[in-house]
């Protein structure tokens, strides 16, 4: 997306109503979230395991397409997809974004389509694998595509002196809403029996929830943002996304410590989404956890992550944000390391290990960010913060792939989960041999005192 490319005009010029603009844009992260925490985080993997167990042949395997699939594997098979179709998909809507300035009716398109599909998993039950895992890359894909045209709108309704402010608060408006639906999820299986459901439908219930509340809260944003006029030499092919990318991963080229940077930050941060969207099926299928003691650790997981962003935070004030990356890069190995010998049915040391999570989870991923944001040439924000977004999505199949082949090959949850510890492992080598301050320096920006 080529945020930057709209007239003066794209920055709301009374100030009521630019922060009336961002108040709506902070809800389209309070409406999707819960996709990302309830769906992915907790139910799905486990439920839609289940589904694929009940399916496969005598050796635990299902044959999706004639391919063999070992039932165990088929969530991270089926996340590293959605991904591979976000990608595909996303530069197309980027140009169409840019050539007709028109973000919201696809922001709208790419949110319900998801809304609708994560609804749809209501009717997932007995051996329906595959509308499980259709389901699910339909939805996945939709959230990814539905991010960039939302991160695209910031740029547009904050001034630069304040986007770190309201991208912050977008982000704790996300938090608050995933803590809040996992509390009302909690309620509903744990009671399950007493409002007259089984457990399956209790799981099934609270995934279509989450469709209905990612649609309803969509509303919002979709009321209080406003599209803008575009300047007549805007891209005008539906390849101009791909050109796009391209032209900004060439003048990177230029920029080769930025660049580093980049490719360290995409190689550790999909092993952090890898271990998000695995750990409930490895708690479930490994440990024998039951929905409640997961529910119950992710709540813990939203909480501190608050917490933890914030303590980083100050950390990276008195010893740089590289440095504080880096130690919460040994502090994820640590963790995956701890998993791998932590006993089955010990939900207590499970939740010690999801509060370790919680707190370098959130720290990790906003220092990164701001990070690179002094690695980026001036004038070149948005299309550089474009390529981010893309590359990251780019990457982030090769770690549930990696996690389902581990499994696949060894038929041991334990294998698939120490086996990330080699996306923090090479991810901090390569983050440790960035020059920072130099490239601070390179990119033409002024260098802080800590960084």
């Amino acid at each position: 997306m080529t945020a930057n490319t709209a007239e003066p005009e794209e920055h709301a010029v009374d100030p009521a109503d630019r922060r009336r603009e961002q108040r709506g844009w902070y809800f389209y992260d309070f409406a999707c979230s819960v996709y990302s925490t309830s769906v992915v985080t907790v139910f799905l993997g486990p439920y839609l395991t289940s589904v694929a167990r009940a399916a496969a042949d005598a050796e635990g395997f299902v044959h999706p397409l004639g391919i063999p699939v070992r039932a165990g594997s088929l969530f991270a098979y089926a996340v590293s997809a959605s991904i591979v179709v976000a990608v595909l998909v996303m530069p197309l809507v980027g140009a169409v974004a840019d050539r007709t300035g028109r973000k919201k009716p696809l922001l709208a398109a790419a949110a319900y389509l998801g809304a609708a599909a994560t609804m749809g998993m209501f009717f997932l039950d007995g051996d329906r694998y595959l509308l499980g895992a259709f389901l699910l890359i339909v939805a996945n894909a939709s959230l990814a595509v539905s991010m960039v045209l939302y991160n695209a709108y910031l740029p547009q309704i904050a001034e630069p002196d304040e986007r770190d402010a309201v991208s912050s608060r977008g982000w704790a408006f996300g938090y608050t809403s995933g803590a809040l639906v996992l509390v009302l999820n909690l309620v509903v299986y744990s009671g399950h029996e007493s409002f007259g459901l089984s457990e399956g439908t209790a799981v099934r219930v609270c995934l279509a929830s989450a469709g209905l509340w990612w649609g309803a809260f969509t509303l919002v944003p979709l009321r209080r943002l406003r599209d803008r006029r575009i300047p007549p030499n805007a891209e005008g092919s539906v390849g101009g996304g791909w050109r796009q990318l391209m032209a900004t991963l060439r003048d990177m080229r230029r920029h080769p410590l930025t660049l580093s940077f980049l490719l360290a930050y995409l190689i550790y941060n999909d092993g952090v989404q890898t271990v998000i969207s695995q750990a409930s099926v490895f708690g479930s299928e490994e440990l024998g956890l039951d929905q409640t003691t997961l529910i119950t650790a992710v709540l813990l997981v939203q909480v501190l992550a608050i917490g933890g962003a914030l303590g980083m935070g100050r950390m990276a004030r008195s010893y740089g944000a590289k440095r504080t990356i880096l130690a919460s890069l040994a502090v994820w190995a640590l963790i995956l390391a701890a998993g791998y010998f932590l006993p089955a049915g010990a939900p207590v040391a499970f939740f010690f290990l999801a509060a370790a999570i919680g707190l370098v989870l959130g720290g990790s991923q906003a220092l990164s960010r701001s990070l690179f944001s002094h690695l980026v040439p001036r004038g070149k924000e948005a299309e550089y913060f474009s390529a981010y977004e893309m590359s990251d999505r780019g990457l982030s199949w090769l770690g549930p792939l990696v996690f389902g082949l581990a499994y696949q090959l060894t038929g041991s949850y334990r294998d698939a989960i120490i086996s990330l510890v080699i996306f923090f492992v090479v991810g901090f080598v390569l983050l440790a041999r960035v020059p920072v301050r130099a490239a601070v320096a390179a990119a033409g920006n002024p260098v802080p005192e800590r960084i």
